[in-house]
């Protein structure tokens, strides 16, 4: 994938003048310019809209490979990108053209005539109208952020809901109570529309079965109406009516077997096969996420050392140990030192993150992340050291992977670089 071009970059530039806020919950504006526009969003495929905190993306990607092994067209929307712009809307399973998108973002710019719009709300309504204007058999719909006053939350009628785990993140936004941060994410269910939830913890469970019982929303929950899990090197499915023996999803992770249990529950509900929903969880692609980089000079460097070397976007405590655990299990495999490469936005709780490594990390290096808020390495050493990881700066991912592997640890090492996709995106444009 190429980076944005000069014009794109200008053109995205000018979106985020349009409001003085990055991010501001709220549905008026986009209605406006929606209904400016003939509402595109009431002339969609039947859409698969969804909310949680992690596991989003990796959900919709097993559930578009999942339907296009069924042979749908599926448009699919999702939020950052790592490299491009254009990632974030897929029409009829092909990344939207640099060209296209120029034109759909100023004819939104030119519907919203001057007012106030947020860059998301802009982008959004940008990807309504490209959806609505090409012929599509599925539309994956993932919110950007929280559920209920989120942008994509325009669209009445879902022919299903999903919800994935539910922790803190985005606290500027969503706060601290995550009893109110899950009633916020429920905010997608819709009444008489099928809605499936992951795995939760008790308190998130209790709300979004109160929240699903005030909408008339039928709510399938993992634990209670179905289940997945490893069994002898097998993906085992199972619900009411059904058990299934399945593949083992190739993304990476104990957690990706929930997200992509998940998107079976899902898959099902809609009449996707068993023959595609197998070929999906075999197939589906999801770059940044516990990513094996096996290209690029980053990859090059460290196969001449002998070292592996990791990528994973995650960002927030759940995420955290949801990295550490298959780390974990990548060392009693395969003992190696472990070492952090980590930039992380100062939004975000680099604590919660870093806790499920200590007694398992060696080392940390903390680098910057370009062009954007990033907690300062010396923030990043502290809060590592606070944690018995032996840490360290640099300017950036390059030079931080040159300085682990010319210290010739005795047993090659096991480098994860982590913390931001958009740090991820950084090493993804090298590639």
């Amino acid at each position: 994938m190429r980076k944005d071009s000069p014009a794109l970059q200008q053109a995205l530039r000018e979106l985020e003048q349009l409001h003085p806020k990055k991010i501001d919950l709220g549905l008026e504006r986009i209605e406006r310019v929606l209904k400016h526009l003939g509402n595109p969003q009431h002339n969609l495929p039947p859409t698969i809209h969804v909310a949680g905190t992690n596991g989003k993306g990796s959900t919709a990607a097993f559930l578009r490979a999942m339907a296009e092994a069924q042979g749908l067209r599926v448009h699919v929307y999702t939020s950052p990108h790592l490299v491009s712009f254009c990632e974030r809307i897929v029409l009829a399973g092909n990344i939207i053209t640099e060209t296209a998108l120029l034109d759909i973002l100023a004819r939104v710019r030119e519907a919203n005539d001057g007012e106030p719009l947020s860059f998301f709300e802009a982008t959004t309504t940008a990807a309504f109208l490209a959806f609505s204007e090409t012929s599509a058999d599925l539309l994956i719909l993932e919110v950007g952020l929280g559920g209920r006053f989120d942008a994509t939350n325009v669209i009445d009628r879902p022919a299903v809901s999903v919800i994935t785990p539910i922790d803190y993140d985005h606290a500027e936004f969503l706060g601290r109570d995550l009893a109110q941060i899950a009633r916020e994410k429920a905010g997608i269910l819709k009444a008489h529309t099928p809605a499936f939830s992951a795995e939760q913890t008790n308190l998130v469970r209790a709300v979004l079965d109160g929240e699903a019982s005030k909408t008339r929303c039928k709510l399938h929950s993992m634990g209670e109406h179905f289940s997945a899990y490893a069994q002898q090197g097998r993906l085992v499915y199972e619900d009411e009516t059904t058990l299934l023996d399945l593949p083992l999803p190739t993304l990476r992770g104990a957690h990706q077997v929930k997200n992509a249990g998940l998107a079976v529950a899902v898959a099902k509900s809609l009449l996707i096969d068993e023959g595609a929903i197998a070929k999906g969880i075999e197939t589906a692609n999801w770059p940044a996420r516990l990513q094996p980089l096996s290209k690029g000079p980053l990859a090059k460097m460290a196969n001449a050392a002998g070292a592996q070397l990791w990528l994973d976007g995650g960002h927030n405590p759940h995420a955290g140990r949801a990295l550490a655990n298959t780390m974990a299990e990548l060392d009693a495999s395969e003992p190696r030192p472990l070492v952090l490469i980590m930039g992380m936005l100062a939004n975000k709780d680099a604590p919660g993150f870093l806790d499920a490594f200590e007694g398992m990390a060696q080392k940390l290096i903390a680098v910057p992340i370009a062009e954007h808020a990033s907690l300062s390495p010396e923030n990043l050493i502290d809060i590592a050291k606070g944690r018995g990881i032996k840490a360290q700066a640099s300017d950036n991912v390059e030079e931080a992977l040159s300085s682990i592997l010319k210290s010739k640890p005795k047993l090659p090492p096991r480098i994860l670089i982590c913390g931001s996709l958009y740090l991820a995106g950084t090493v993804l444009a090298q590639e």
